[in-house]
């Protein structure tokens, strides 16, 4: 997405040839293309005998499905569950939570 984002609308060769050596071939490539289009992250567009993909979502928004993937499909659809694993595993303090929980008390986000 990165690729899509930096240079905008590509045909799959374009893509491929951005990438550094040893180039992932040509196939791999179109079927993760296919993918982020079904997706809903990418679009197509036909031109002659090809298509020309660009994307459809923001980085922001990219982020925000991407976080709320995780969520749904690591911890139950609970964001409780996923705070309590980054508190469990040192990856945020409670100290840090509690600052977190003070900005959101006062409405800074």
């Amino acid at each position: 997405m990165d690729l899509f984002w930096k240079n905008g609308p590509m045909f799959v060769r374009e893509l491929v040839a951005l990438y550094p050596d040893p180039k992932p071939h040509f196939n791999t490539v179109s079927t993760q293309v296919r993918i982020l289009e079904g997706n809903g992250f990418l679009e197509h567009e036909a031109i002659g005998n090809s298509f020309r993909y660009k994307a459809t979502i923001t980085e922001k928004e990219y982020g925000k499905r991407s976080i709320a993937g995780v969520i749904k499909n690591f911890f139950d659809n609970s964001y409780l569950s996923a705070v309590s694993a980054f508190v469990k595993e040192d990856k945020i303090s409670v100290e840090e939570l509690k600052d977190l929980i003070d900005q959101i008390e006062k409405g800074d986000k």
